[in-house]
């Protein structure tokens, strides 16, 4: 009788590590390991004489150097030269990421790269420069694939950014941020596609323990326990129908010098998402529901990745994580729960579940009295119908705070658009018999979850994300790879990096 085969190990946190394992090297010359070089070839002017063929014959081939374009050239046995297009105009941060992306995608089965990409974007500094293509190529070479004995590529071990010696001091500055941001999107990847069944709220805690030991930051886990004396009712009420108990991580980051601000970061950790006695109807959406945590996964990848970004403000986070499932014990319709800050919210739809965690956290962040809050979930269908799959909907009670997280979406290329948080539909949330209701009318469904939020956070300057369009991509789409995006952990911890505390 045959053993049964060993099942492929899954490491905790395996992009931290995986990450910082491949090297990103600066260096003059392709060196002599490198099995795939990547070439950029615009669509205008002269080919590079390396690439070996003429534009003719690329254009013979279907090449004619638009962006993401790639063209394979066998150049021996050891090693392959890949054209690849930067189109006509001059290259900007986001253009520069998505050709490093189609150039590792082309070179998908060799685990050592080479490329001079960074020097294709004239008006790019070449810390910037390097550190888009670095992201590009890491991002976009990712793949969840943790239990799967056959690998869909070659794992990457080694890159080289090729470019002049005067260049290489300020390259290696981008090359390490551009890593360290690729490792927390690729953590909050790992995290929103793993199986509900492995990653439990008590699991996700377990790694926030173990990203905490490993990256400098104070952490506090609280379970039922713990929640039951603050007072925490969204998070206890939402959790009553599984048998998975919940925890909330509390994430601390203190800068070594003086602190220039405090922004505080609250996740939405639906483990999975049923939608408890409002079972969701879609076979296709339960599937995915799994990713309703997306938003803790990326306040945990934001939060890894600080130390190693330098960043100069103190950083609160908060993962509210727990289930949503329906059983004899789960949260009913018309059932009255009391929120972390005592105002009483009426329930309406179990299946509104997000923003009763969301609140609870909320609370607690307000009374620490940051500069700033943000909050981060897949809350709403109606984001996803209004916006789709492109951008991420905002919502913000302060214009200056806005425009800071507007500014780290445009450097990060991480689309959102900011909604109105129009207060003449506040009237929809209001109860007969509590302070609230979980739900207002059909229409407009993102636009009065943002308005129950506001009413935790006190008057401090929020901004709310709504992820639930931007949270997977259905097939790869530059440096996004199919499945978890890992969207806005990049950004938040962007948002981190540069924040200034909101003037009043």
């Amino acid at each position: 009788m045959s053993k049964k085969p060993k099942s492929p190990g899954v490491n905790p946190v395996p992009s931290l590590s995986e990450v910082r394992a491949i090297k990103v090297n600066i260096a003059q010359d392709v060196p002599d390991t490198a099995s795939a070089v990547g070439i950029a070839v615009a669509g205008r002017g002269t080919v590079p004489r390396q690439l070996g063929v003429d534009r003719d014959a690329l254009a013979a081939a279907g090449f004619e150097g638009k962006l993401g374009q790639t063209f394979v050239v066998a150049r021996d046995k050891r090693r392959v030269l890949i054209a690849v297009g930067v189109g006509d105009t001059a290259l900007d941060v986001a253009s520069l990421r998505n050709a490093a992306a189609a150039f590792t995608r082309a070179a998908s089965r060799h685990a050592r790269l080479a490329t001079g990409l960074i020097d294709a974007a004239d008006g790019l500094a070449p810390a910037v420069a390097a550190e888009a293509v670095t992201e590009g190529v890491l991002l976009a070479r990712y793949r969840y694939e943790q239990r799967k004995h056959r690998k869909s590529d070659v794992p990457l071990a080694d890159l080289t950014l090729v470019t002049s010696a005067e260049r290489a001091k300020p390259a290696a500055t981008g090359v390490a941020r551009g890593k360290a941001m690729a490792a927390a999107a690729m953590l909050a990847r790992d995290l929103a596609n793993a199986p509900a069944l492995e990653l439990t709220a008590t699991r996700i805690a377990e790694v926030a323990q173990d990203v905490a030991r490993e990256r400098g930051l104070q952490i506090e886990v609280f379970g039922k326990a713990e929640l039951e004396k603050l007072g925490c009712g969204g998070m206890l009420g939402v959790n009553a129908g599984s048998t998975e108990p919940p925890r909330m991580v509390k994430l601390t980051y203190k800068p070594k010098a003086k602190s220039k601000g405090h922004l505080a970061m609250v996740g939405k950790g639906l483990m999975y998402d049923s939608g408890g006695i409002n079972i969701k109807p879609r076979e296709g959406m339960q599937l995915f529901m799994k990713m309703d945590m997306a938003g803790a996964a990326a306040v945990l990848g934001a939060m890894s990745v600080l130390r190693d970004l330098n960043c100069p403000s103190t950083v609160t986070g908060f993962l509210m994580c727990t289930d949503n499932m329906p059983s004899g014990s789960a949260l009913k319709m018309g059932d009255v729960l009391t929120q972390r800050n005592g105002k009483t919210v009426e329930i309406h739809n179990t299946d509104a579940e997000g923003r009763l965690i969301l609140a609870d956290g909320l609370s607690l962040a307000a009374e620490m009295k940051p500069d700033a809050v943000v909050n981060i979930g897949t809350l709403t269908g109606a984001i996803l119908a209004a916006l789709g799959e492109h951008l991420t909907g905002v919502f913000s009670n302060h214009d200056g705070f806005a425009a800071q997280v507007k500014a780290s979406a445009t450097r990060v290329d991480e689309s959102v658009w900011r909604m109105p948080l129009d207060r003449r539909y506040r009237k929809q949330i209001d109860s007969a018999i509590a302070d609230l209701r979980n739900m207002g009318d059909a229409q407009p469904g993102a636009i009065t979850a943002a308005l129950y939020l506001e009413e935790f956070v006190d008057g401090i300057a929020w901004t709310h994300f709504d992820i639930c369009g931007t949270m997977k991509v259905d097939a790869d789409d530059a440096w996004r790879s199919k499945g978890a995006t890992g969207v806005c952990a990049r950004l938040l911890a962007d948002l981190a990096v540069n924040f200034v505390p909101p003037s009043h």
